[in-house]
């Protein structure tokens, strides 16, 4: 996933797309309104964007609005300005979230994630359905079978199944998937993370589907040995 930090702060967009690329988003910058623009509407537009609203050289909600109307790209505005109008401005011109400044790497990335699976559900797409040997995993329809076979999952462990599938072959690591699944960073979940996938293995009848990445977390095969 591309995702483009507008800020002209050197040192918060630093920490922001440090904090991003250590949960495996591949994030770049822009330090003015102009760049965002040119990022948004070039050949390869990124897949979600994190907006300040105080730029230098355009007003952010009015930026908001042209990147909404002409890009059509996902927009979390990240800002300094907590007031109860300006929050109204932001979502008015297009915004589908809205955080405020100071906030926490975790709340940060609860709200995007919950930003993509939102556009990506409305906007369903060849992608939307992902096929590892004779498991299929329709993120748009939320199902699961195996060689033509609903699998009956829980809502929390398609979310886990669904996370890894979004990326299939990359590690994700245990805190992400927490915070996208459960909303939480807290460590006590690392326990229930375990226990949904060894479920997902077991109700999938594909013990391999999905691989333990030591240090690090679970990661989607990209293909299955024969049964």
């Amino acid at each position: 996933m591309r995702i483009l930090v507008v800020e002209d702060d050197d040192r918060v967009a630093d920490a922001m797309r440090d904090g991003l690329a250590q949960r495996g988003y591949h994030a770049t910058r822009a330090a003015t309104g102009a760049q965002a623009v040119a990022a948004c509407e070039g050949g390869q537009p990124p897949d979600l964007v994190l907006l300040d609203l105080g730029l230098p050289d355009i007003d952010g909600a009015d930026l908001c609005l042209r990147l909404r109307r002409r890009a059509g790209v996902p927009i979390i505005v990240v800002t300094a300005r907590g007031d109860l109008p300006s929050r109204v401005q932001g979502l008015r011109r297009g915004a589908d979230d809205y955080v405020v400044k100071p906030f926490s790497l975790a709340e940060l990335l609860a709200r995007i994630e919950a930003v993509l699976r939102r556009t990506h559900a409305a906007a369903p797409g060849p992608e939307s359905v992902i096929t590892v040997g004779d498991v299929e995993i329709d993120l748009s329809a939320r199902r699961a079978a195996v060689a033509g076979e609903p699998v009956a999952l829980t809502h929390k462990e398609f979310e886990v199944l669904a996370a890894l599938a979004r990326a299939p072959g990359a590690a994700i690591d245990r805190q992400r998937l927490m915070v996208e699944v459960w909303q939480t960073d807290w460590a006590g979940m690392s326990r229930t993370l375990d226990v949904h996938v060894a479920t997902l293995r077991s109700k999938l009848g594909r013990p391999d589907i999905v691989q333990t990445v030591r240090g690090v977390g679970y990661r989607l095969a990209t293909e299955t040995p024969p049964v």
